[in-house]
């Protein structure tokens, strides 16, 4: 599919995309609107609708929706029309809109799908790879920096602390002061809006989990400061995921790590996981910051410094030098962030367009199933169902696995999925017949003979387009373990290409295919015809 529109915008996250698009729209309960400040009911402070961006995002969103349709009906022309509509439907929108900013994310992230559908083709995207993709955790960065204290903030801070409500303690100190300068300049900004715009993501289910395991709301902030809430984040002391887990910590909090998944990736498990040992952390020591040290450097080294001081107190920890660079400083950087993001008309933070929550079903998977057909059944690009799944290392997920799929199409993705043999799971493809496909086209972009596509699927001989058959692929083994591999600082792979083949030793799935059938040279070569409804509005 040739795209008119040859500038693809940057790419976000689409977990909540299709169905429903943007939380805002969707009647799930679990979504949340895409604009408004961090804090939420915590403040009036939000974002403005106006009737002509709810009015463009609807149509928009109906355009899109149609062209999905089209697109695995196999009426490629017909979903060209209409994701063209709704990129117009954003693009003639008038800039003085005073809530433009709605307008260009929801532009960003039709483009982005529209994107993954045409570089993917649902066959032509044959993704084998499984190389882990990580990102490097902000709290590296900014953790071991000191910055000079603005006195000025001062006055200001201390009245913002007089009229702030909080689940912790808000203490002033020069280290709180530095950093609240230091996210008010531009590069911390920089650093500071992209956590807090990434938030929308996981904001409800951590605040969720939070008030299930009573743990103080505020504490949301220092997966801010840990991870900037990317659920792929990697520090340099090998600690992964949203709330930065070492192995022996995870395991002792229930994460499983095998060599096909590794659960403290995974945002909700891991949440559940980092508000168990938060709330031990506050039993142990009786006191929140303490408890946040604990969890940035260890139970054993803090425990450390209060006997080698006499002291059970953060500030005085912090005075004496007791306590290693970064986590001195980590406890202030929770702190000036959850000071400014309580006061956001103070510091230009009311009117952050929060990205979609994510939310998912998930399916109880029988036997090993590569991520290709799942996204073949969920009628998906198999990058939505990578990051639906943060915790899967490879592209296989094994037997009992709970895969993650987009809201409401559980059922649908488990009956396609129990179309395909049990024992074929891991190898094989649905593939959707799109206007022009031949039974000989067809077989050729997966690297098989027609014959053997035709043994497997009844009626093949005469396809038309919408139909789906079973492609009885192959699995190949990946010969070493799985790379690693940084993404580029605007998010892309640093690799060129995402999904590069790998070779290795062909092991064939599903002995029971009846034998390979002769076919005439009319039947591989007739194409699909188009034979689609018209799409009710």
């Amino acid at each position: 599919m040739i795209l008119r529109y040859g500038v693809i915008l940057s790419a976000s996250l689409l977990f909540g995309v299709v169905p429903g698009m943007r939380g805002e729209e969707s009647g799930s309960a679990r979504s949340v609107s895409g604009g408004g400040t961090w804090e939420g009911k915590a403040t009036d402070l939000a974002v403005s609708h106006s009737p002509e961006t709810d009015n463009r995002l609807k149509q928009a969103d109906s355009h899109f929706n149609a062209g999905r349709q089209f697109y695995f009906a196999g009426n490629l022309a017909g979903a060209r029309r209409e994701f063209d509509l709704a990129v117009d439907a954003l693009l003639n929108a008038p800039d003085s809109v005073p809530d433009h900013t709605r307008i260009e994310r929801r532009l960003d992230e039709i483009c982005d799908l529209i994107y993954r559908f045409d570089i993917e083709k649902l066959g032509a995207g044959n993704a084998t790879e499984d190389a882990v993709v990580y990102d490097k955790a902000p709290i590296d960065e900014i953790s071991p920096m000191t910055f000079p204290v603005d006195e000025k903030l001062a006055p200001q801070l201390r009245t913002e602390l007089n009229q702030t409500s909080s689940g912790i303690p808000l203490e002033l100190s020069d280290p709180v002061l530095s950093y609240v300068h230091y996210f008010s300049t531009d590069y911390g900004r920089k650093i500071l809006l992209a956590g807090f715009r990434r938030s929308g993501r996981y904001k409800p289910l951590i605040q969720r989990i939070f008030a299930e395991e009573n743990v103080p709301q505020e504490l949301v902030y220092l997966a801010q400061a840990e991870s900037g809430f990317l659920p792929r984040a990697l520090s340099n002391k090998n600690a992964v995921g949203m709330w930065q887990f070492i192995a022996g910590t995870g395991s002792t909090y229930d994460l499983a790590h095998t060599a096909t998944y590794d659960e403290r990736f995974d945002p909700e498990k891991a949440t559940r996981a980092a508000a168990r040992l938060l709330k031990d952390l506050y039993t142990r020591y009786g006191d929140w910051y303490l408890a946040m040290a604990a969890y940035n450097c260890g139970a054993g080294a803090v425990d450390r410094a209060v006997e080698r001081t006499g002291y059970a107190d953060y500030w005085e920890l912090l005075k004496r030098h007791a306590l290693p660079k970064e986590t001195a400083n980590y406890v202030p950087i929770i702190i000036a962030m959850t000071i400014m993001a309580k006061n956001p008309k103070d510091y230009g933070l009311e009117n952050v367009d929060l990205d979609p929550a994510i939310d998912y079903d998930s399916i109880p998977l029988a036997a090993a199933t590569n991520l290709n057909l799942i996204a073949d059944a969920a009628m998906q690009p198999v990058s939505v169902i990578r990051e639906l799944n943060p915790s899967l290392l490879r592209m296989v997920a094994p037997a009992g696995f709970e895969v993650h799929v987009p809201k409401g199409a559980a059922q649908s993705t488990q009956a396609a999925l129990e179309s395909v043999p049990a024992e074929s799971r891991q190898a094989w493809r649905l593939h959707h017949v799109e206007a022009g496909d031949t039974l000989d086209t067809i077989a050729r972009s997966y690297h098989l003979s027609a014959e053997r596509i035709a043994a497997v699927n009844r009626a093949a001989d005469s396809i038309e387009a919408g139909d789906v058959l079973l492609i009885p692929a192959v699995y190949h083994e990946p010969t070493q373990g799985a790379r690693v591999r940084f993404r580029g600082t605007r998010g892309k792979s640093a690799s060129s290409s995402a999904f590069r083949s790998r070779k290795g030793t062909a092991v064939q799935n599903g002995t029971h295919v009846a034998a390979s059938r002769r076919l005439p040279a009319q039947v591989l070569h007739r194409k699909a015809a188009v034979h689609t409804a018209s799409l009710e509005r």
